[in-house]
């Protein structure tokens, strides 16, 4: 009876991202969903993947234990303007050893939007497979994998979308399906058993799913997406782009402060410090004020060496702020004591 309801998700995740709605498989977040897809890509020992010096966690922790196999991780540094180099992208990826580019679009930190769709077209160029993790700008910015020209797209149904907690979706490209590796774990949703030693992977990207899922977080993401569908990708990047500006103005006119942010573009998520003043404790007061933001600390492949990670106060209006709100934040910042 609700086999249409739950398989809305697919549809609305499809017109959300551009793709057909069999590309598409239900995760319980974006890590699992990036680590299913990267575990699926043919890699050997003496491969190569490149990727940005603004990865998340997760994916780089994934990146070194390839490299504990033997496969040879190619960190591109940023460029002038603090995104990844496109220049070093493109010789690096010229290297035949090189099999995959894996990028997060949009970093945990800094408010930079990395150069996703001008990385999709090295990665085509040179005839490599090309990860994104989407995570934090599927939401908050149009999104089209055609024009990224990605083979994988990871992202979170929590960020941006505002849907549930334990949800995600990983976009396969589905003439890479049968180039991949079969998943590392499958079961009845993943594939049939059709012989008593045999048995027959999904046609689908539906073949990185699990049997067991939540219906109720099934049903909440593909409200969610609907419902940033209905108000419309493009209002929503626009005000979210505006509210970050007003945030990183008034930000900046505060004494000691210092905005993080870099890139020719930038996104929703401000990361600041002020001197004299913990990070911590400038949460604590916004917190103790009714405003939610975050800490963030810059990635080992961002420092210098023997540099300490730089903490950072992370701020990630959304479109139903107001800029009433933001200068409040501002004023809780500026009242915030120094360290005695």
């Amino acid at each position: 009876r609700e086999t249409a309801r739950l398989d809305r998700v697919y549809t609305a995740g499809a017109s959300l991202v551009g793709c057909d709605s069999n590309e598409l498989a239900l995760t319980t977040n974006a890590s699992e969903a990036w680590w299913r897809a990267f575990s699926s890509v043919p890699l050997t020992a003496g491969d190569r993947v490149l990727t940005g010096q603004a990865e998340y966690v997760a994916n780089a922790l994934g990146l070194l234990q390839a490299q504990e196999r033997g496969v040879e991780v190619v960190i591109i540094p940023d460029d002038a303007f603090g995104q990844v180099d496109l220049d070093a992208m493109r010789a690096a990826a010229e290297d035949e050893r090189v099999k995959l580019i894996a990028l997060t679009h949009v970093p945990t930190n800094a408010g930079l939007v990395n150069p996703a769709a001008a990385v999709g077209a090295i990665a085509r160029d040179a005839g490599v497979y090309y990860l994104l993790d989407a995570c934090q700008s599927v939401g908050q910015l149009r999104i089209d994998v055609e024009e990224l020209q990605c083979d994988f797209m990871s992202f979170t149904g929590r960020k941006f979308l505002r849907g549930p907690r334990g949800t995600g979706m990983l976009y396969v490209r589905s003439s890479v399906l049968d180039e991949l590796r079969p998943p590392s774990f499958i079961d009845g949703r993943s594939a049939d058993w059709t012989a008593p030693n045999a048995y027959e992977l999904q046609r689908t990207a539906r073949r990185f799913e699990f049997f067991e899922s939540s219906p109720a977080g099934k049903t909440g993401l593909a409200t969610a997406i609907e419902y940033a569908l209905a108000i419309g990708i493009e209002a929503i990047e626009e005000r979210i782009t505006i509210l970050a500006a007003h945030l990183r103005s008034q930000l900046s006119s505060i004494e000691g402060v210092e905005v993080h942010d870099r890139g020719q573009r930038l996104s929703g998520i401000v990361t600041f410090d002020r001197a004299g003043r913990d990070p911590a404790a400038l949460q604590r007061a916004a917190s103790n004020a009714g405003i939610n933001v975050g800490l963030t600390t810059q990635s080992p492949w961002q420092s210098a060496p023997g540099e300490t990670a730089r903490t950072m106060v992370r701020a990630s209006p959304h479109y139903f702020n107001t800029e009433v709100e933001i200068d409040r934040m501002c004023s809780v910042v500026d009242a915030a004591p120094a360290i005695r």
